[in-house]
C-alpha cells in the first residue's frame, strides 16, 4: 500500500521555463537591464545535469551555488555583465519564484488523501521552502538533495527519503515527468508514476514526451493521477 507520494519538482510540479522567462524579463524592464532572457534560461537549464555531475563523488555543492556558478559563466553570452551582487542574487533566486502548472496545487491537495505528499528534488531545502510559499504548494514535508548530499538519480536520495519517512521503498511512489528519475527510483524499489509535461522545455521539446517503461502509473497531469489512485 502506498503511504507516501514523492515528487520531482522542476518541470513536474512547476513550469520553470515560462516562469523564469517572464519573471526575469519583467525584472529586466524595471531595472533597465536588457538581455536575451529566453536564451539565458534555456542555456542555464542545459547546464543543470553537467553542473551536478561535476560534484558527484567530490565536495558537496548545493543547487543554489551550482546555479550561480552556471549563471555567471553563461550570462555574457546573453547580454549580461557588470551586475551588482544583489542583482546576481535576484536573478539566481528566480528559481524560487516558479509558478506551478495549473493542475499541481489542486492535484496535490487531492493526493493528500492517499498519504504523505512531499517533494524529492535536486533543489536544496531552503529553495524548495521558498518555492512552496510562493506557489502555495501544499507539501506535508520537504526533501531536498542537501539532506543527503547527493543528487538524483543517486540511490542515496531515494533511499534516504524512505528512511526519513520510516517507510519501505515499496510503500513510496515517485512521481516525475522525467524517465531517468523514475528509472533511479524503480532501481531502489520505489513505485513509479509518469506525468507528461510535453511543453516543459518549450514548443520544441523532444525528450520525455512519453513514458519509456512500464511505470506503475501514467497520467497526463497530477489531477488525473489523483483520480487513478482513487479507483
Amino acid at each position: 500500500m502506498i503511504k507516501a507520494i514523492l515528487f520531482d519538482v522542476f518541470g513536474t510540479v512547476v513550469d520553470w521555463r515560462s516562469s523564469l522567462i517572464a519573471d526575469l524579463a519583467g525584472w529586466g524592464r524595471a531595472q533597465g537591464v536588457a538581455a536575451d532572457w529566453a536564451g539565458l534560461v534555456d542555456a542555464w537549464r542545459a547546464a543543470y545535469i553537467p553542473s551536478m555531475d561535476s560534484v558527484r563523488g567530490g565536495v558537496w555543492v548545493n543547487f543554489d551555488a551550482l546555479h550561480l556558478v552556471s549563471l555567471k559563466r553563461l550570462a555574457p553570452r546573453f547580454g549580461l555583465s557588470d551586475l551588482s551582487a544583489a542583482q546576481w542574487d535576484h536573478i539566481n533566486k528566480g528559481w524560487r519564484r516558479l509558478k506551478p502548472w495549473p493542475d499541481s496545487v489542486p492535484g496535490l491537495q487531492q493526493l493528500k488523501a492517499h498519504g504523505i505528499v512531499a517533494p524529492l528534488s535536486n533543489g536544496n531545502v531552503a529553495m524548495l521552502e521558498d518555492m512552496a510559499q510562493f506557489g502555495r504548494l501544499p507539501w506535508d514535508r520537504i526533501f531536498g538533495a542537501d539532506l543527503f548530499q547527493h543528487y538524483k538519480p543517486d540511490r542515496e536520495v531515494y533511499l534516504g527519503a524512505c528512511e526519513l519517512l520510516g517507510l519501505a521503498p515499496g510503500q513510496v511512489m515517485m512521481v516525475a515527468a522525467h524517465n531517468y528519475d523514475l528509472q533511479g527510483a524503480r532501481a531502489c524499489g520505489l513505485r513509479t508514476a509518469f506525468i507528461a509535461r510535453p511543453t516543459e522545455y518549450g514548443p520544441g521539446q523532444t525528450s520525455d514526451l512519453v513514458p519509456e517503461s512500464d511505470w506503475d502509473r501514467v497520467a497526463p497531469d497530477i489531477l488525473a493521477l489523483a483520480s487513478q489512485l482513487s479507483i
